[in-house]
């Protein structure tokens, strides 16, 4: 697979795509990211990228001409406050795709004729408003990566995940076995794993009835 981040900030990425499960993931040659600074595509010598809106308003929205000069192909996600929240079940579907292109958000917003012709589908991470879309695209880098065959050394570790059939994952314990009066559930300790998936499957009906309530009425 292959990322396209267009970014007035190219390098806030820089620490999070050199970590940990990203940078294992590109030394798999199992995905590779490009990042693509909206300002290098800008006109005149301050590389304009923006301009006020039409019919008033504060702010600035990134002009259409720029952005389409600055457009590779592939599957167009922007990263915008209007998108349809962001899902696992997303990162399963997105995760399956061979090129997808990022555009980061900025300023006031951009210019509707570039989602209308470029735009496949407009992503929010939650209902709340962000300087840019930056941290939403780390958001999304991240859980798609993750899903990506391949990627992580235990494939089973993503299949009893939260939001896995719509529910959120149980409780997990380590060492050590009792810390500060409070132990270890008797039944992880018992080595019947046919129980314990039974206990843990109990445990995460629990947790997502008292935590995320909404996910039951989702399932349905």
């Amino acid at each position: 697979m292959k990322i396209s981040i267009i970014t007035l900030f190219p390098q806030v990425f820089d620490p999070i795509l050199n970590s940990s499960i990203l940078k294992r993931a590109q030394k798999k040659g199992k995905i590779t990211f490009e990042l693509i600074n909206l300002r290098d595509f800008g006109e005149g010598k301050h590389q304009v990228v923006d301009g006020r809106p039409y019919g008033g308003g504060a702010g600035m929205v990134l002009r259409v001409d720029i952005l389409a000069k600055a457009l590779p192909k592939g599957h167009i996600i922007l990263t915008s406050a209007s998108g349809k929240p962001y899902k696992q079940e997303d990162a399963r579907r997105l995760s399956k795709l061979k090129n997808i292109v990022i555009v980061c958000g900025h300023y006031e917003g951009i210019d509707q004729r570039f989602i209308d012709k470029y735009v496949d589908e407009e992503i929010s991470i939650g209902d709340y408003v962000l300087t840019g879309g930056e941290i939403p695209a780390m958001v999304l880098v991240d859980s798609i990566t993750r899903l990506i065959p391949g990627v992580l050394e235990k494939p089973e570790a993503i299949i009893n995940e939260s939001f896995t059939e719509n529910l959120l994952e149980g409780p997990q314990y380590t060492r050590p076995e009792e810390f500060e009066g409070q132990k270890v559930p008797e039944i992880l300790l018992s080595g019947n794993h046919g129980e314990i998936d039974k206990w843990r499957k109990q445990k995460s009906l629990e947790k997502t009835k008292k935590l995320r309530p909404d996910l039951f009425t989702q399932k349905d």
